[in-house]
């Protein structure tokens, strides 16, 4: 008689199916734990920021880049301190390397953005390389068509930053929502 007939088939198909059944509850369950959300309270449940904050600090608050970006989401002082005044708050930039304070400027900073590009890619993109910069590449037909969207971006650092954002805001939209 064969392994694969009649009871031990049974047997084995229910154990497989039980197996992945506990998996996924475990999974689902244990989400939380394994995959916090820091800064809940500042961040909200935006998996944008959180992607951000990933894809720029890996959620380390001391994060600091040659270019002089600090903290979570990774702000120039002088990006902090245009959208404090933008925002009617008072800059603190010894603050800029405290999660709450950057994740509170840095989603207002995002938020800026996508309300001036209206698209999330091109947005990312400005976050990245600079609004200004974003401003001209949409001003040219061979990078933007349309004037709206960016059909390319020049910056390889850029593009891969705004392809790594979405992979991570798509595995927080999948993970909390």
């Amino acid at each position: 008689m064969a392994f694969w007939s009649g009871k031990k088939f049974l047997r084995v198909a229910a154990l497989t199916v039980g197996a992945v059944a506990l998996a996924v509850i475990l999974f689902f369950g244990l989400r939380a734990s394994l995959f916090p959300r820091p800064y809940r309270e500042t961040a909200g449940d935006d998996p944008l920021v959180y992607a951000v904050m990933k894809a720029e600090s890996g959620f380390s608050e001391s994060a600091k880049s040659s270019a002089g970006a600090v903290g979570l989401m990774q702000l120039l002082p002088s990006t902090a301190e245009f959208i404090c005044r933008r925002n009617g708050l008072k800059f603190e930039p010894d603050r800029l390397t405290e999660g709450e304070y950057n994740v509170r400027l840095g989603r207002l900073y995002l938020a800026y953005l996508s309300d001036r590009f209206g698209e999330t890619e091109t947005a990312l993109a400005a976050y990245n390389a600079g609004e200004g910069v974003v401003s001209k590449w949409l001003k040219d037909a061979a990078i933007s068509p349309d004037g709206k969207k960016l059909a390319a971006i020049p910056y390889p650092e850029t593009a891969d930053f705004v392809k790594k954002v979405i992979k991570f805001r798509n595995f927080y939209k999948f993970l909390y929502h």
